[in-house]
């Protein structure tokens, strides 16, 4: 088979890839600007277990497909429209297609990622022609099928690119006006396709176009071209499909594509698995006119430029964006918010000023030891025990460690006090050494109610409560009394 002259002159590699780290290699031929994910998500796609050359397993199903295409009369560039839109990774079809054995719903994936263009902040004539060439190659693969699965992805990566927050109202404006011209343009393919491709249907009422979006998106002309595509949409009396559009988890063609989040899902981290800056963290920083140098500085200065958008952005985002699409997912359940990214660790001075304090808590000596920062906080601990256990003390050791660690990357100690005041395990009773804490329930109780009372000017801390009298032994057992008539059997301890 000859390479088609889209590939002819791309640069290539070859490696050796697998579906899984247990499957056998392939020897996978791919540009060589693609990475490892890319070649393994190949052996997913392509049939067979021997060598693949990325061209090639393309034109094995394009090929076909563009056959169909004039035999059906369509006269339009289709093997050079997928070849493209394959080669600058802004879209694929599913493993089926690839295959030659289309699923009862075929489908299709867009890289929004790869639409993004500097002057114009996205490609609309590209993406409005990879949404009939989609529409259409999936119609000639399952010609039958009267549902088609046309979807989006990286829209994080995306906004990225854009310089908009993916919590933002402006991004949300953007999404809704992508999802309504996918639906338009997709709906408008399948209603023009001839008689040939199977039954018609009534298209389904389409949702009225999303408001104007605003300039600073530097999406000029997105809202008016969404708009047109629903109203031209509205003019076709049937469609060729029942559904066109979806929303679906990523498969092996999105890690062809080099999509780093699947569908309109935020971005979760700005490194790559492998190490690095992801390609939507390096974009977005491009965005703002900031380098990586300037990002490191500012993190290590506590001041977060990555901080992951929260459970209910990507809630906001479906419900915008899903009453334009025909098959979306369950909303994602919003659950409790990620943990804020740590602060980085604040060093204490080599000399510490503190004190010492040298105690007794029901009878068992101990010494609680501190380190403070020039301005007088607390940012180290430390707990000497004199004649406990060595395992007991090593673990006195190392909670007191993990207690400056915490104290050192900015935890309050008001939350170490309110979270260890009140524990109860012996020994504990009365204090001896320290008029400010009379009483403890357990060392740790007494040492953080030591810490508050010198720190926090915390004197008002509830005393513990007193200990409650252990039950009396259950044996020797006391029996009730004998009911008249009832006879007693003594009983006797015998011994072998």
């Amino acid at each position: 088979m000859k390479i088609p002259s889209r590939w002819q002159g791309v640069r290539m590699r070859r490696t050796l890839a697998g579906t899984d780290p247990d499957a056998p290699p392939r020897l996978i031929t791919l540009p060589s600007s693609w990475d490892e994910a890319a070649a393994s998500a190949l052996a997913a796609l392509a049939p067979g277990s021997g060598p693949i050359r990325l061209a090639l397993a393309a034109e094995a199903w394009i090929r076909p497909l563009a056959l169909s295409a004039v035999k059906a009369g369509l006269a339009l560039p289709l093997a050079d429209r997928l070849h493209s839109l394959l080669l600058t990774r802004r879209g694929a079809p599913d493993a089926g297609i690839w295959r030659n054995a289309p699923a009862p719903v075929p489908g299709f994936v867009l890289n929004l990622a790869a639409f993004h263009e500097p002057g114009t902040g996205f490609a609309l004539a590209a993406f409005s022609e990879a949404v009939e060439t989609a529409v259409l190659a999936l119609a000639l693969a399952r010609p039958d099928a009267t549902r088609l699965a046309l979807r989006i992805a990286d829209l994080a990566g995306l906004l990225a690119a854009l310089g908009l927050d993916y919590e933002s109202a402006e991004a949300r404006d953007v999404a809704a006006a992508i999802a309504a011209l996918l639906r338009g343009h997709a709906d408008a393919a399948s209603a023009s396709l001839p008689s040939s491709f199977g039954a018609s249907s009534r298209p389904s009422p389409l949702p009225a176009a999303p408001a104007s979006i605003p300039v600073k998106t530097l999406v000029p002309g997105l809202a008016e071209a969404a708009a047109r595509a629903l109203a031209d949409v509205a003019a076709f009396p049937c469609l060729r499909h029942e559904a066109t559009t979806a929303l679906a988890p990523p498969g092996p063609a999105e890690a062809l594509l080099g999509v780093e989040t699947g569908g309109i899902a935020p971005a979760f981290s700005p490194v790559r698995p492998a190490g690095g800056l992801t390609r939507a963290a390096r974009a977005w920083l491009a965005a703002r006119g900031t380098s990586a140098e300037a990002a490191l500085a500012a993190e290590l200065a506590g001041i977060p430029l990555f901080a992951p958008a929260p459970a209910t952005a990507h809630l906001a985002m479906q419900e915008r964006v899903a009453r334009f699409l025909h098959a979306v997912p369950p909303l994602p359940v919003v659950g409790p918010e990620p943990s804020p990214m740590p602060r980085p660790r604040e060093s204490l001075p080599s000399h510490t000023r503190g004190y010492t304090q040298k105690t007794s808590v029901g009878g068992h000596r101990l010494y609680v030891r501190t380190g403070e920062y020039a301005d007088g906080r607390l940012g180290e601990l430390a707990i000497t025990l004199h004649k406990e256990a060595p395992a007991f003390r090593g673990l006195m050791d190392s909670f007191a460690a993990a207690v400056s660690v915490g104290l050192q990357h900015g935890v309050p100690l008001a939350e170490f006090v309110e979270a260890f005041v009140g524990t109860r395990f012996g020994p504990a009773g009365a204090v001896e050494g320290d008029p400010a804490v009379p009483l403890a329930s357990s060392l740790v109780d007494y040492v953080f109610r030591n810490l508050a009372a010198h720190y926090l000017q915390r004197n008002d801390l509830p005393a513990p409560e007193p200990e409650e009298p252990a039950d009396a032994p259950l044996l020797p057992l006391e029996l009730p009394a004998a009911t008249p008539g009832e006879r007693r059997h003594a009983l006797r301890l015998i011994k072998k």
